[in-house]
């Protein structure tokens, strides 16, 4: 197994020498030891070799230790082998070396062996892609010693870099910015997967990567045997987005197919699907502990896997990207339901968002209006949002001001 990974050692510095990757943007602590998760295909690896070149290739190469666990001559790897890579690394090497271990969660009981490396004061960076690398999985089995940082798709600022437009703050004024609004409807419709921006056909691409997470993530490691029950699960929960969604209602929209499911397996699915991060959920901030539980809004992490359930539900595909977005920022939202409804507060930065395509038809404003209103009033807030497809207003109410803004903008930051 020595030789395998003195090969592999050998290989992966020779290739960071040579590979030319499209930035992102980057944040880390200079001095900290990172478990990177997040949804397959999203750029976690892509991540780490960013990280490698802007942080360490101007120390000695030798001294870069990368390994991927997805590669096929580490198939039957074991944790009982993973002391050989630091052995092979010390037989090629009088150095000690920074570690980066792509995909790490592929050997099981991995955890002890990064956890000592820690122990012994190591420089060590891990990515992963399910439910182990969740981020209280990590700090229980990590005890403290790295920090997770999730990586989602593209941010719509990176979206465009890496089709070379430059974003600057006078962008929403100048010519520029209908190309941006051009850009902008592609990636509303198809997400951020890096390397979609690469592919002809986008659905077709989108659909294979839904589908090993479909079967590899969540069918074979939760060895799932009501298969048609999961699909059906997903399939009315992308449907759902935007709306309120109870456990009953799941139930009972599925069993309105003809399929049943009890609630325990279909609260175990439901955490299936969070594990392995295809969905996250908002609770109702004036809902009680057990509501929370039980009475949630349900969004996907990525804009293009959703579209794949969808047809023509632009008003989904903008709140879920708004929600993936508030994400992104490290945001904690709630969305507001009782009397009047908003889709997103933010306790911490007093911010209430509303999405809608349009305002232009007065009913729709008149709604949108009213429930910024009374939460503002609630909350003493004095500004608020209403995120829309291409509308740019503000309006003024007796609680403050109602700013309404195009998404691509908001999205941007400009």
């Amino acid at each position: 197994m020595k030789d395998v990974f003195k090969k592999i050692i050998i290989e992966r510095q020779e290739w960071l020498k040579k590979v030319r990757l499209i930035k992102r943007e980057l944040s880390i602590e200079n001095e900290a030891n990172y478990a990177f998760t997040g949804l397959r295909r999203a750029g976690k690896s892509y991540y780490l070799y960013q990280i490698i070149q802007e942080k360490f290739s101007k120390e000695n190469d030798e001294r870069l230790l990368l390994i991927n666990f997805e590669d096929e001559r580490l198939l039957e790897v074991t944790h009982q082998d993973l002391q050989h890579i630091l052995d092979a690394y010390f037989e090629l090497f009088d150095l000690e070396p920074i570690l980066f271990l792509d995909e790490i969660q592929n050997v099981p009981h991995w955890q002890k062996f990064v956890r000592r490396l820690a122990d012994e004061g190591r420089r060590i960076y891990v990515t992963g892609s399910n439910s182990e690398m969740l981020s209280h999985e990590i700090a229980t089995t990590l005890g403290g010693r790295f920090i997770n940082k999730e990586i989602l798709p593209l941010s719509f600022r990176e979206y465009l870099s890496f089709k070379e437009i430059k974003v600057t703050a006078k962008s929403k004024y100048s010519s520029e910015r209908y190309k941006i609004i051009k850009e902008y409807e592609e990636y509303l419709n198809f997400g951020g997967f890096p390397e979609l921006l690469l592919m002809k056909d986008k659905r077709e691409f989108l659909s294979s990567v839904y589908q090993k997470l479909f079967y590899g993530d969540l069918i074979a490691r939760y060895k799932v045997s009501n298969v048609v029950t999961l699909k059906l699960m997903v399939k009315k929960l992308a449907e759902s987005v935007n709306n309120e969604t109870s456990v009953n209602r799941i139930k009972n929209l599925i069993k309105s197919t003809g399929v049943s499911i009890g609630s325990n397996t279909l609260f175990d699915y439901l955490n299936y699907l969070e594990s392995s991060f295809l969905i996250a959920s908002i609770s109702n901030f004036h809902s009680k502990f057990t509501e929370k539980e039980t009475n949630k809004k349900y969004y996907f992490l990525d804009n293009g896997i959703l579209g794949l359930f969808l047809t023509d539900q632009l008003t989904k595909l903008l709140e879920n990207q708004i929600f993936i977005e508030l994400r992104r920022r490290g945001e904690r939202p709630f969305f507001l339901k009782r009397k009047t409804e908003v889709d997103f507060y933010i306790p911490e930065k007093g911010m209430l968002i509303q999405v809608s395509i349009s305002i232009n038809i007065p009913e729709t404003a008149e709604r949108e209006v009213r429930g910024l209103r009374a939460a503002m009033k609630e909350f003493g807030i004095t500004s608020s949002w209403i995120i829309t497809y291409d509308e740019t207003k503000e309006i003024e109410v007796q609680e403050g001001i109602i700013n309404v803004v195009p998404a691509w903008q908001w999205l941007l930051d400009i």
